[in-house]
């Protein structure tokens, strides 16, 4: 049986990478992260004008009032709408697709870091506490204070933050470098 005929639940042990034959054939690296939320508008605000992301460009609507297609190939239900879709990029990194949904079974609570599908989006920045300072400036919610890490991450210092819409964001520098990294040749990350 494979992953997808279980519906996403794994019933047994993980095979090992040989006997599975080998690893994702022609992976380069990480291209985008999506996100959904509740006001496209106010996503917009925040990722130009608070934290300086660069609006690149607008999709939608992706709606199929017909058949299963939304379903199908987005795992949502059959009526729902993306009615915008916009994408952003903060920096050289992969980019932010930022969807606005409707649909007739959406869940509106964001999930925390704990909940299953929980997630954080990390930003990297080279003056944490200048950063820290200027979210507190803006209103934006940070939360405590910037942590030091220890073990393979030592050299690091870290803090999340909330967006309008209670996605979770975080700040990490590193800018001598992190432990691990450092001590098998990896660059500064």
């Amino acid at each position: 049986m494979s992953f997808s005929d279980t519906g996403g639940q794994h019933s047994g042990p993980v095979e090992p990478v040989s006997q599975l034959g080998g690893t994702l054939p022609g992976l380069r690296g990480l291209d985008h992260i999506g996100i959904t939320v509740p006001d496209i508008e106010q996503a917009t605000r925040f990722l130009v004008d608070v934290l300086g992301c660069e609006y690149l460009y607008t999709l939608g609507p992706i709606r199929n009032d017909d058949g299963r297609w939304m379903a199908d190939h987005l795992n949502v239900h059959p009526r729902a709408v993306a009615r915008t879709i916009r994408f952003f990029r903060c920096g050289p990194n992969p980019v932010l697709e930022v969807f606005e949904y409707s649909a007739p079974d959406q869940r509106t609570e964001v999930p925390r870091n704990s909940d299953v599908g929980g997630h954080h989006i990390a930003l990297y920045v080279t003056d944490l506490d200048a950063a820290v300072t200027f979210l507190r400036h803006r209103g934006v919610d940070v939360l405590g204070d910037p942590t030091s890490s220890g073990g393979p991450h030592a050299g690091q210092r870290w803090v999340y933050f909330l967006a309008p819409w209670g996605g979770q964001f975080e700040l990490v520098s590193y800018p001598d470098g992190r432990a691990w990294y450092l001590e098998h040749g990896s660059g500064d990350r």
